[in-house]
């Protein structure tokens, strides 16, 4: 998903594809487009949609599915994240502490049902590659997105990642509040090491189907993961002051151009390492 959060249509002429969490999610959310952003009304940012310089990220809205117990007590207090209360269970995959300038947090990843996905990003975290990049991408009521940018001389610059990889957004996990997806491009495909987390219930992210009218594309954005804890400090993240700052994005060829991006934190949340901290 391209990394940044600028016009689609002026990087496009200026040859740099960035990865979008789609600004239609935005609206989906209820949100109001950013007019700086230049993002398609239905695809928020590539900081979640592409893994390169634009925002994308897919803000699906999760429907309660599951099915109706017939006499169940209604919960009068439903816990925020249902997906902390597994933290003190054995995790089912792999663990990586995430430690930042705003605090840690873990996530748990899902091999089961995201084996490429989760594959691709624990080469990453044991690459150190997430060491020092940021969270280029923020958009309140919608994601959090990073994984594509360091600090270079106090300005963001996009880091030279592997190869894309194949979309799992089929695989039936939700991009619901506190899950994991992969950044990526219009490209279906396009993923390499950007991801977002989702901060609110976002159905547009996942695939648009009979069931999921809501989505705003038949690929969807691919879950593979969760945080199990340290929510608090992804919705520290998410209330951080954003505007429009100049980042160094990569072109086709691989050159680094000075553009202007917007949501970009005004103050930088900053991940200081990436590790994982227990697996099966």
């Amino acid at each position: 998903m391209p990394p940044g959060t600028l016009e689609a249509s002026r990087m496009k002429s200026r040859g740099i594809a960035f990865p979008l969490v789609v600004a239609l999610a935005l609206v989906g959310c209820g949100q109001k487009e950013n007019a700086d952003s230049g993002v398609v009304p239905v695809v928020p940012p590539d900081s979640v949609a592409s893994d390169q310089g634009s925002d994308a990220a897919d803000p699906v809205a999760s429907s309660n599915g599951a099915a109706a117990d017939p006499d169940p007590a209604p919960d009068p207090t439903p816990a925020e994240n249902p997906a902390a209360s597994a933290s003190e269970e054995k995790p089912s995959g792999p663990r990586i502490t995430f430690e930042t300038s705003e605090g840690s947090f873990v996530l748990e990843l899902d091999p089961v049902n995201a084996p490429i996905s989760t594959k691709n990003f624990l080469g990453y975290v044991n690459d150190g590659f997430y060491d020092g990049t940021i969270f280029h991408r923020v958009i309140d009521d919608f994601m959090i997105q990073g994984g594509g940018f360091e600090l270079i001389d106090g300005k963001g610059s996009q880091k030279v990642t592997k190869a894309p990889i194949v979309n799992e957004a089929m695989n039936g996990l939700k991009n619901d509040r506190g899950t994991i997806s992969m950044a990526r491009t219009s490209d279906p495909d396009s993923a390499t090491s950007q991801f977002f987390i989702n901060v609110v219930d976002n159905p547009g992210l996942d695939p648009k189907t009979e069931a999921n009218p809501a989505g705003f594309s038949p690929d969807g954005y691919a879950v593979f993961g969760r945080v199990v804890e340290g929510m608090e400090v992804i919705d520290t993240i998410r209330k951080t002051e954003t505007g429009i700052k100049r980042m160094m994005a990569r072109a086709p060829g691989g050159d680094l151009r000075e553009s202007p991006m917007t949501d970009v934190p005004l103050r930088n949340a900053v991940i200081k390492k990436a590790s994982v901290s227990s697996s099966p």
